[in-house]
């Protein structure tokens, strides 16, 4: 068996209303909620992936504030266990105001076309390991509550 990783990078964005931003999709023939981001792609860095993958998915560009978290645990992919899933997650924020849409429900998108996308707040308070579809989105969850309530992220 030919073991491989892979290497995923999400910007965790949070607004002053202290709202997470988070991604509603169909990717692999199913419907899921994530944060936003996506796979690092051969010879870039984790910083450019994720703001290349800001402007694909958002066409907007983003500032990284720090790195938040990177798996510490053996994840395999949904799709293919013998692919170990390594996610790296950092603080951003807009560099201006956010002009794509926000929607106010989940899935916001016609039909299930594989890459239909949607984005929408949830107040951190709201928050739940339940709002996500993706193993290691769940353990982010609790960094990001005690982000809020340690008072480390900046305005």
């Amino acid at each position: 068996m030919n073991k491989q990783f892979t290497i995923r990078v999400y910007a965790v964005i949070i607004n002053e209303k202290n709202e997470v931003l988070l991604s509603d999709e169909f990717r692999l023939g199913m419907k899921m909620t994530k944060f936003p981001g996506g796979g690092l792609e051969f010879g870039e860095g984790t910083i450019d992936c994720i703001k290349r993958e800001a402007m694909e998915e958002m066409g907007q560009e983003i500032e990284i504030i720090r790195h938040l978290y990177t798996t510490d645990y053996f994840q395999p992919a949904l799709h293919n266990p013998d692919i170990q899933v390594i996610s790296i997650y950092y603080l951003a924020k807009f560099k201006e105001k956010p002009k794509f849409k926000i929607s106010l429900s989940t899935f916001d998108f016609d039909g299930e076309e594989e890459g239909n996308q949607s984005f929408r707040w949830k107040a951190i308070s709201d928050l739940s390991e339940k709002d996500l579809s993706l193993p290691i989105d769940k353990k982010v969850v609790s960094l990001i509550k005690n982000l809020q309530s340690s008072d480390s992220y900046p305005k």
